[in-house]
């Protein structure tokens, strides 16, 4: 695969892995992009470098457009492997002028790789980098999603290189929005924020506050995963302004484990409440269904619905593993309910609420659970539960 040339002068030059399957937990079944990107200027500059095991791709590319010893900088947004695994490499061949960071990314380098002589530069916010004919600025962006991670701006071409904001972990042969198939870059837009971001919602919210306070001009966007924005940079942009107020699309999750299928009974009559309420829901079987896929529904659900049977005075593991990382990942602004069978104890329906509670969700009522296998009376009964959800999410819009 080529480079590709984003405005005059300025080049994509980073990976696609087509092969990775799981990013620290996440699935990522269509592959991601570690992208990095050479500025051809009086000084040349390398924005952000790749994983280490595909130092070679990046290094044919820039070989393309000039020789990699003669870059003057390499601008690091974010510390974290996958972007700066091939730097200690990639600093041994350019022998660079500078290296630009933040205050905190001099710090995480040198955490991470221990070279202290490594020529840094501290990017200061406000304060801008001539390259010659192009000038950089930069934004500090801390916990988006680390300590580290800033955005660069080239001002002359309004390109915002922001990092892991705005990415998508999707690896195509196209580089741009305009050239994928839109649903599919929606869905991947949103499971990364669901997994990635959601977390860091409130940082995000003053992030486009303090961008739309600068007027800040954005032509294109170069993410450091997935496509560059560059017909439709604003609906990124949007995407993220939404997600970060967490609002609710009206609709409802079931989320279920079910062991001897009676609380996978429970959670199909649960749906037909909401349905007699008119509220459109999904039902997710944790079985069949990866967390990190779940987690981009929760993220723009307005009701969570956890079922779950007991074992041993617990959770079963897929259930238990979920409440973990939906925990972790604090989704807000949601009904919550629960329900489940049992044997002879019956705990779950009571972690299930305890966990909801902790995240602040609202809900419902005590739940409901069922003792082995549930008979009509029991059926109703969730029914029922589906109702109250339905009419409590509709109280909630209307409210």
């Amino acid at each position: 695969m080529n480079p590709v040339k984003l405005t005059e002068n300025v080049y994509w030059v980073g990976a696609v892995d087509w092969d990775v399957r799981d990013f620290h937990g996440y699935s990522t079944n269509r592959g991601t992009t570690y992208n990095a990107f050479l500025i051809m200027d009086e000084k040349i500059t390398l924005i952000d470098t790749v994983k280490k095991s595909l130092k070679g791709d990046l290094l044919a590319r820039i070989s393309e457009i000039v020789d990699p010893e003669k870059i003057d900088y390499i601008v690091v947004n974010h510390v974290e492997m996958d972007h700066s695994g091939s730097l200690p490499e990639m600093v041994d061949l350019i022998k660079p002028e500078k290296i630009i960071c933040s205050k905190m990314g001099e710090k995480a380098l040198l955490q991470h790789f221990h070279q202290e002589d490594w020529p840094y530069e501290i990017a200061k916010p406000g304060e801008d980098v001539s390259l010659g004919k192009k000038t950089l600025s930069f934004l500090e962006t801390r916990m988006l999603h680390w300590p580290d991670s800033m955005f660069t701006y080239l001002v002359e071409d309004q390109i915002l290189f922001s990092s892991d904001a705005f990415g998508e972990h999707l690896g195509t042969s196209e580089r741009f929005d305009d050239e994928v198939d839109q649903a599919i870059l929606l869905e991947e837009l949103t499971k990364y924020y669901a997994n990635i971001l959601t977390l860091y919602s409130p940082l995000v919210k003053k992030l486009i506050a303090k961008v739309k306070e600068m007027d800040l001009q954005i032509k294109m966007i170069a993410p450091d995963h997935g496509v560059i924005w560059r017909s439709n940079p604003g609906m990124a942009i949007e995407a993220y302004e939404k997600w970060s107020s967490h609002e609710g699309n009206g609709k409802a999750l079931i989320i279920y484990d079910t062991m001897w299928h009676s609380t996978e009974v429970m959670a199909k009559e649960v749906g037909t409440g909401l349905q007699n309420e008119g509220i459109s829901y999904q039902l997710l079987n944790l079985r069949y269904n990866h967390r990190s896929d779940v987690m981009r529904e929760v993220l723009n659900a307005s009701a969570i619905i956890l079922g779950c049977p007991t074992l041993n005075n617990g959770l079963l593991p897929r259930m238990a593993g979920f409440l973990m990382y939906m925990r972790g990942l604090r989704p807000a602004n949601k009904i919550g309910a629960a329900f489940g069978s049992f044997g002879w104890s019956g705990e779950s329906v009571k972690l299930l609420n305890e966990a909801m509670t902790d995240m602040k969700f609202d809900v419902v009522d005590d739940g409901l659970k069922v003792k082995y296998v549930p008979e009509d009376a029991d059926l109703s009964q969730c029914v029922e539960l589906g109702q109250r959800v339905g009419q409590a999410l509709k109280a909630k819009q209307s409210a």
